[in-house]
C-alpha cells in the first residue's frame, strides 16, 4: 500500500514506522548492509556472513536460514 505525505513525498507504507529502530534492528541491519555491499545476496552466504560477523539474534541463537526467514517475517509486520 502507498502513501502521499503532505510534502508530496511517496512512501510505501510497511517502509514508515511509528518509531525508531532498536539497537538490535539498527546492529542488524548495519551487518546486513555490510552484507550486501560485499555482493553477498543469497541466503546461505548471507546466513554464514551473518554468524561471522556475530550478529544479534533472536535469543543470542546462530542463525540458521529458518531463524532469519522468521526474523525478518517478524521485523517486516
Amino acid at each position: 500500500m502507498a502513501d502521499h505525505h503532505p510534502n508530496g513525498q511517496y512512501i510505501v507504507v510497511n517502509q514508515s514506522r511509528d518509531r525508531a529502530p532498536t539497537e538490535y534492528e539498527d546492529l542488524l541491519a548495519e551487518a546486513l548492509e555490510r552484507l550486501f555491499g560485499q555482493g553477498i545476496d543469497e541466503l546461505g552466504p548471507l546466513i554464514e556472513g551473518l554468524n561471522e560477523l556475530a550478529a544479534p539474534s533472536p535469543n543470542a541463537e546462530p542463525w540458521t536460514e529458518d531463524l532469519f526467514l522468521q526474523e525478518i517475517k517478524r521485523l517486516g509486520a
